[in-house]
């Protein structure tokens, strides 16, 4: 048959249907024209039937073939996927509002949480070095978010992190301040922690009013953070301005132990591109179950954040803070059936703090007329991102901060109870004093690529250098000796204080302290360059590596006063600090992983920063005229196992994890006696002389689980189990006086100092109804020794304990919230450190607490 001419109208659709698969090969989609079809076709039959002309018969069509359609390239497929995650974050943020968040706003929440339960944290902030979730980051980690923050009634870093499995508290031993000192995992962290992935080295007292969340990285961890973090490390988000929409809110708390509190936290979206966010801080408030000690604090932030275009973000951010009061140095420690005599002897039975032994609880020790704490920190920020390429992402984040920590008070040592009468027992009131103020800038640049290899991975690599300069001026208060006090001494301590009924505490001494004006100063200038890489195959397959490079110098001078800085005079380290970490993940089913991690770390002499002694951490020369107290860096390595899954509809996290830190070139406390036990770091001087070495080793293995979010759409929960071993395994140091059963010659097989071998934790709530939830928390410690620097060789500890919390809420309406929360509901008397001293003392908890908090949300 001839050719035939196909109907205009058929013409017509043809050339529709080539115009539309023109475009749809340009988007990489396939359209159908089916509903054309019909259509056209229906009108082209009913005008035929219209028609006289005579039929023409057709063949049916020939199916030709269509234009084959362009494969979508690299850059499409990406766009494509930022517009699917796009779209499941706009459906995240419109998600139902959990209870107990009056109000429906969801600008106003933890922006790294799962919106639908906000117990459970997906992201951590820094996500150009963990680009990851967190169910895929070869790494424990626990996040504390806004949420749990709220729940636990935690207004501070130490309420927080203390009722965290795994994390215990440490004292102010060896002339280190007394503040947040932590151990993670059993290793002293005091220096590891950040705020927005700086570094904050002063050791200070810490508020969560600004805080988003709290992010908790167990295990070395200098590849991403730099010098010490054997244990891990402690990183402090803070409260960021939000485009997503303006929000005003208000908590005020009512509390038994005195507690008046205001929060306000405003953010106002100023336009599309830029929103302002403010708020401010004020307590006045005593410590439950503890006379005399107060805790009034007061400060303010304002962060800002500037989009002008998708490209280009810029924040900044300040905070000040000022916490102020009466101090709490503890209680006294009872060693009952002391062998011989003198401070250094052991005794036969660990004893207890005298609480334990019949002393009022709420004893107060020091002098309500000198002592005092003023803890201050001011803390900026600035962060500019810039999107290069859709692949090829530059930072520059500047940190400046300066802390003050500033304080005296009174410590309770040296119980003397020889005599039969313990009406008569006495102890030392010891003052303890600081004034130290440390300045920190630092400067993170990053160049964050991402791409693929010819192997399928996608890899997300992290090129950075951080510089950083962080000094401290330390001085201490003088005139304490002039006190005209009974028992006073050259010291200022004052003796024959009665342990049951204590006679000074409110004597008024005239006493106006001065600063001695010759701090010790010291300086560390820092310069890091790293490299990290994630690679990501199908989500089947993640490999996980960075090393890092910490170009470490320390410099001091004006140790001590008078006669000794000259003395001393000026002392100065530098060590270069290579590390690396290596992961590996897999992924069986998209909502779980397992992995195998391997990471190292080092702690050079002076990282801890704010020690005035090398045996805690300080750059110091004990002995005068010795230089040899500058040791090599402590070296850490750490191997971890484990495995993370997401339950219940993927809002629960369950983390499980087998780990093992070990150091080698530890430094141990070592008392030099006489000639024959000297060293060559330590010589016999014609006196006693207490020192360091270095050279011994010890580990640290355990368990770590954890879990957060919801079991069902009204049960959430939050806790941990930790479950530790430690053991000293090498040691140069002799001690022939550890008590029954401890039947050692040396620290060899001891356990280590402030370790608690098992912790747990649990943090539960339920939504009964649309206005009501119930929820509380249990805490659990084991007992933890005491010791010197490295081992449990004191032959002291505090005991174990449990610790429950209640809390109840209501929903008032959409604006106001009312929750009532009870702290220690059983009135349980627990402590949270013990000095590491043969005369030590112990730091003591808060009592039974109830609290009302109102909380308004527009």
């Amino acid at each position: 048959m001839g050719q035939v001419v196909t109907p205009r109208s058929l013409r017509s659709f043809a050339a529709v249907k080539t115009s539309a698969e023109g475009f749809d090969s340009i988007s990489g989609r396939k359209v159908t024209a089916v509903a054309g079809l019909i259509a056209v076709a229906s009108v082209s039959g009913a005008k035929a039937q219209q028609s006289d002309l005579p039929p023409v018969t057709v063949d049916a069509p020939v199916a030709r073939p269509k234009p084959a359609a362009s494969k979508p390239s690299p850059e499409q497929i990406r766009a494509r996927n930022a517009l699917r995650r796009a779209a499941r974050e706009k459906q995240q943020q419109v998600a139902p509002v959990p209870f107990p968040n009056a109000g429906g706003l969801s600008a106003d929440r933890d922006p790294y949480a799962d919106p639908a339960a906000p117990y459970k944290v997906d992201h951590l902030q820094a996500s150009s070095k963990f680009p990851e979730p967190i169910l895929n980051t070869p790494k424990s980690i626990t996040v504390l978010s806004r949420e749990v923050l709220d729940d636990k009634n935690a207004t501070n870093l130490k309420q927080a992190v203390l009722s965290t499995a795994g994390v215990s508290l440490g004292t102010g031993e060896g002339g280190n301040a007394f503040g947040d000192r932590f151990f993670i995992r059993g290793f002293d962290a005091r220096n590891d922690i950040f705020i927005n992935g700086i570094r904050d080295p002063g050791v200070s007292v810490r508020e969560n009013f600004f805080t988003e969340q709290v992010e908790i990285l167990r295990g070395p961890a200098s590849s991403f953070a730099g010098r010490g973090t054997a244990g891990g490390a402690i990183n402090i988000v803070t409260k960021q301005a939000t485009t997503q929409g303006s929000f005003y809110n208000m908590d005020t708390t009512f509390g038994t132990d005195q507690t008046k509190r205001v929060v306000l936290d405003v953010n106002q979206v100023i336009n599309p591109t830029l929103a302002i966010r403010a708020g401010g801080l004020f307590q006045d408030a005593d410590v439950a179950g503890r006379n005399y000690v107060t805790d009034n604090r007061n400060g303010g932030f304002v962060a800002a954040t500037w989009k002008p275009v998708d490209t280009v973000k810029v924040t900044a951010d300040y905070v000040h803070t000022n916490l102020f009061g009466i101090p709490d140095f503890g209680v006294p420690y009872y060693r009952p059936g002391a062998i011989g005599s003198g401070s250094q002897q052991f005794t036969n039975t660990y004893g207890g703090p005298f609480p334990q032994f019949g002393v009022n609880r709420n004893n107060f020790y020091g002098l309500v007329y000198r002592d005092f704490f003023d803890v201050r920190q001011d803390i900026g920020g600035l962060n500019a991102e810039v999107q290069i390429t859709p692949d090829l992402t530059l930072s520059d984040k500047v940190g400046v901060s300066r802390s003050i920590n500033n304080y005296l008070g009174t410590l309770p040592e040296a119980p003397i109870t020889t005599n039969p009468n313990p009406a008569l027992w006495t102890l030392s009131a010891n003052p303890q004093s600081r004034y130290q103020v440390t300045d920190v800038l630092a400067n993170q640049s990053e160049a964050t690529y991402k791409f693929n290899d010819s192997a399928g991975f996608k890899h997300t690599a992290v090129l950075g250098v951080e510089v950083s300069r962080e000094t401290a001026s330390i001085d201490t208060y003088t005139g304490l000796s002039s006190e005209a006090l009974p028992g006073g001494t050259t010291s200022g301590s004052i003796t024959g204080v009665n342990i049951f009924n204590p006679q000074d505490t409110f004597l008024a001494t005239g006493l106006n302290p001065t600063l001695t004006g010759k701090p010790t100063n010291i300086a560390i200038d820092t310069a890091s360059p790293y490299l990290l890489d994630t690679a990501n195959y199908h989500d089947l397959v993640l490999l996980n590596g960075g090393i890092r490079y910490d170009d470490y110098n320390i410099h001091t001078s004006g140790y001590g006063s008078g006669a000794l800085a000259n003395v001393f005079g000026q002392q100065q380290a530098e060590f270069g600090l290579p590390s690396f970490n290596l992961g590996l993940t897999l992924k069986p089913q998209p909502n779980g992983s397992v992995y195998v991690a391997y990471a190292t770390s080092s702690n050079p002499v002076g990282a801890e920063f704010d020690g005035t002694s090398t045996a805690y951490g300080g750059l110091a020369n004990v002995i005068p005229g010795n230089a040899n107290q500058i040791f090599g860096p402590e070296k850490n390595k750490a191997i971890e196992i484990g495995t993370k899954w997401e339950l219940f509809d993927r809002h629960l996290l369950l983390t499980a994890a087998l780990f093992q830190t070990t150091k080698d070139n530890a430094r141990e406390a070592f008392n030099v006696t006489n000639a024959s036990n000297q060293t060559t770091s330590c010589p016999y001087i014609g006196s006693t002389v207490s020192c360091i070495i270095a050279g011994a080793s010890y580990y640290v293995r355990g368990i770590d689980l954890g879990v957060g979010g919801k079991i069902t759409d009204k049960w959430s929960v939050f806790g941990g189990l930790v479950l530790m071993q430690s053991q000293v395994t090498q040691s140069n140091v002799p001690h022939a006086n550890i008590p029954q059963p401890l039947l050692f010659t040396s620290n060899v097989g001891l356990p280590l100092a402030n370790v608690a071998p098992q912790s747990f934790s649990l943090l539960t709530k339920y939504q009964l109804n649309d206005t009501w939830e119930l929820g509380g928390q249990a805490v659990y410690r084991s007992k933890i020794y005491g010791g010197t620097l490295l081992a449990a060789n004191q032959g002291t500890q505090i005991p174990s304990y449990w610790r429950f919390d209640a809390f109840a809420e209501a929903k008032v309406d959409k604006h106001w919230t009312v929750k009532l929360f009870v702290n220690n509901i059983f009135n349980k008397t627990y402590y949270d450190a013990l000095y590491q001293s043969a005369a030590p003392f112990v730091l003591e908890a808060p009592g039974r607490a109830a609290y009302l908090v109102l909380s308004a949300r527009y």
